[in-house]
């Protein structure tokens, strides 16, 4: 399974999120650290909301398979900039939560996330479960293996190096 690194501001979902993915009850637990394990790495929102510690957030993004912006379908406004996922060498998904919100307006919320450079956008409800099951699977696949070579020869054709290989034409 990949490790996924859950970034987004306070009360978007992350930890309950977290919870859903490995099938636990869900229970209220205000992140104070960054907390990692096999296959999470769980930060608090505090590192979304704040310049002076949100570069943190690229130091341990080094540490996942997979960067997840994660935003609730309820939020008033977004923390993340147009293109903020350019400095990542991992691939961004969106990850929208509480989609039952009677506020939510998911299609402002995945504007925002395409416009962050996410590649895949993913709706879910941790209470109920509803698009974790497709998230999981996501995170099960497994993640190509390449050589140095074939990394250099994609990044020459600006392509990231999980894309896949251009056919031969």
């Amino acid at each position: 399974m990949k490790r996924l690194f859950l970034m987004g501001r306070s009360e978007a979902g992350k930890t309950s999120l977290a919870q859903a993915l490995r099938g636990e009850e869900l229970h209220y637990h205000k992140t104070q650290f960054t907390y990692a394990n096999d296959d999470t790495i769980d930060t608090p929102g505090e590192y979304s909301e704040s310049k002076a510690v949100g570069v943190g957030l690229a130091c341990f993004s080094f540490e996942s398979d997979v960067v997840a912006i994660v935003i609730a379908a309820d939020e008033p406004f977004t923390v993340f900039a147009p293109n903020c996922g350019a400095f990542l060498n991992r691939p961004l998904i969106g990850v929208i939560t509480k989609i039952d919100s009677p506020y939510a307006n998911v299609a402002m919320v995945s504007q925002w996330l395409l416009s962050s450079g996410c590649e895949r956008i993913f709706q879910v409800n941790n209470i109920t479960g509803e698009g974790v099951g497709e998230l999981r699977n996501y995170l099960q696949e497994e993640l190509p293996q390449i050589s140095l070579e074939e990394a250099k020869r994609l990044q020459g054709m600006g392509l990231h190096d999980w894309d896949a290989l251009p056919s031969e034409a």
